[in-house]
């Protein structure tokens, strides 16, 4: 549902709001409801995620009193506290390998159903307008499957860098994810992709290599970010020039400039959270009219933050992604390793895909979602760790109860320099199979 495959071109094909779209998401906010009851004991836990969710909610709220249309300001703000718990539960409880297994196995139902749709219902699956031949699968537009594949392809690979010994519907999900991305040719996309991969592929070398490699690795894929920052900073049109772009970013750079315009007229307080680009919005009809055509959005994360609640809002994002960071960093060689360095690739991701898109603070959609979940899993409180994905082996394994029985004489464990520790910290996968 967060990711709009299928029930919202089905249901809004205009992608416009509709009433039979929000009936559909009624029984899919009971359910987030009795999730986040039922582990609420572990969702407690998370307090500091709780706090910046609560506060990011206060703000879009109090919002309301200056919005340009209180109604939609008020409804997705509600839909904006139901995706957030919803993120919340999912860092709390799905610890380890198991979040990014089962956006694997959630992303093959969509990539095998994609391509169902490209093959099977070609003018659903494929673009038949400006963008004719790409593909599309079961969203809107191919900038959508996109950036969807990116995250199932990321979270295959991090499963599979995890360690755990099942590795062929990971392979196979990767291998499918990518390529469906490949067909959408999105440049964006592709480089998310390369950015995901380059992450989990250095965190899988520090693991497999020892401090030396993780430190050279690490050292390598931030230099390489920082090559092409200048990069694009220093010749930005010449690259994408070479990269087949347009320099304006298919018309972006005059939709920014005509939006910051906007943003100094309410730097402060902004035009009401979700109200901007609105069917009835003054404002927008302006940028429209600068543009010359239907913008939907601002097509930069940051900036649509801006024109929503103001430099306080983007603000508070930006510090939520500040500590997301850090505690990932912070609990890296733990959790970090045991779910194949998903977390720290997928903010990177979404830092990169922000600056493009819109994916920031919004009510319904899985980027943002996964950004709280990561933020969620870095603060969770030390009292309940993810466990390690794959069992020691060597002279230093640690030692199982049936094996302690074993070695003792008299039903008492003899003596032995081998470090003894639950069973729970020696099985592979344990606690992450069931969510834990």
């Amino acid at each position: 549902m967060l990711t709009g495959a299928f029930v919202g071109p089905v249901f809004a094909p205009t992608q416009d709001e509709t009433p039979v779209l929000r009936l559909v998401w009624i029984p899919v906010y009971a359910v987030i409801a009795a999730l986040f009851l039922l582990r609420l004991d572990r969702v407690v836990r998370a307090w500091p995620a709780l706090i910046l969710l609560g506060l990011t909610v206060l703000l879009a709220f109090a919002s309301k009193w200056w919005s340009i249309d209180a109604a939609t300001t008020q409804r997705r703000v509600i839909a904006l506290a139901i995706a957030g718990a919803f993120a919340v539960y999912l860092g709390s409880v799905f610890r380890g390998v198991a979040l990014p297994r089962l956006l694997t196995l959630a992303g093959l139902v969509m990539a095998v159903g994609s391509l169902v749709f490209v093959i099977a219902f070609p003018a659903i699956g494929i673009h038949r307008d400006v963008n004719d031949g790409l593909w599309r699968g079961m969203w809107y537009e191919k900038n959508q499957m996109g950036q969807v594949m990116v995250c199932v392809a990321v979270a295959a690979a991090a499963w599979l860098a995890s360690g755990d010994s099942r590795w062929r519907i990971p392979a196979a999900t990767l291998v499918l994810a990518t390529f469906l991305m490949v067909m959408t040719q999105s440049k964006t996309s592709l480089l998310c992709l390369m950015l995901g991969f380059g992450i989990v592929g250095a965190i899988w070398a520090a693991r497999q290599g020892g401090a030396v490699l993780g430190v050279f690795a690490v050292w390598g894929a931030v230099f390489t970010a920082l090559a092409v920052g200048v990069g694009f900073a220093l010749e930005g049109p010449t690259i994408l020039i070479a990269l087949g772009k347009d320099p304006s970013l298919t018309g972006r750079t005059d939709i920014w400039a005509a939006l910051m315009e906007m943003v100094r007229e309410r730097p402060w307080t902004g035009y009401g959270y979700a109200a901007f680009w609105t069917r009835d919005s003054v404002p927008a009809d302006i940028i429209q009219a600068r543009t010359g055509w239907l913008v939907p959005s601002a097509h930069n994360g940051w900036i649509d933050l801006l024109i929503q609640v103001g430099w306080p809002g983007a603000a508070l994002v930006g510090l939520i992604f500040v500590v997301a960071v850090l505690a990932t960093l912070a609990r890296l060689r733990d959790d970090g390793l045991a779910e194949g360095g998903f977390g720290l690739a997928y903010i990177a991701i979404v830092i990169t895909l922000s600056l493009s898109e819109s994916v920031l603070m919004h009510h319904q959609d899985l980027a943002w979602v996964m950004v709280l979940t990561v933020l969620t899993r870095g603060v969770m409180m030390r009292g309940y760790r993810a466990s390690t994905a794959v069992a020691p082996t060597g002279p230093g394994a640690y030692q199982t109860p049936s094996r302690i029985a074993a070695l003792s004489g008299h039903g008492q464990a003899r003596r032995s320099p081998v470090p003894v520790r639950p069973l729970a910290r020696a099985l592979p996968g344990s606690g992450a199979r069931s969510g834990v």
